[in-house]
């Protein structure tokens, strides 16, 4: 059995929406100390749906394909259906990762949530904190034990 998926280098050697968007409506941006991945998600919502996506990430082939794969899952979704993406679904989506990578798809399901507290939090949009258990912004949801 090969240790990627077909799938998963396609994505990594074909990276679907990859970039900047310069007036994106929510950033998001995080980072695993311990590997040296860095993701960062920009989103452009229009009428509660993600109009637009695109990431930049500085890490391995799984990193890179993880937010690949991430971005393609919630273009066109209602904000929501964003907000519950799991890493386990874009594993799903990738037709896996090894073990040692799984990382990666849990910083794309983090930098998704990241971005789309940020997008709440700029226009005024009142959340459930919960659903943000790794901020660290705004002092009332950040209580990890």
């Amino acid at each position: 059995m090969a240790l990627y998926s077909e799938k998963l280098m396609d994505h990594f050697r074909n990276p679907r929406n990859i970039g900047v968007i310069e007036d994106a409506d929510g950033i998001g941006e995080v980072g695993n100390a311990k590997c040296g991945d860095i993701m960062k998600i920009y989103l452009k919502i229009e009428n509660d749906i993600i109009t637009d996506v695109k990431f930049e990430t500085f890490g391995c082939g799984s990193a890179i394909a993880s937010s690949s794969m991430a971005t393609e899952l919630i273009k066109g979704k209602p904000v929501g259906e964003a907000l519950s993406l799991t890493n386990k679904a874009v594993v799903e989506a990738l037709d896996g990762l090894p073990a040692h990578k799984l990382h990666c798809s849990v910083l794309a399901e983090e930098a998704i949530k990241a971005a789309l507290k940020d997008y709440y939090d700029k226009n005024g949009i009142e959340y459930d904190h919960s659903l943000f258990p790794n901020c660290e912004s705004c002092g009332r949801c950040c209580e990890i034990s």
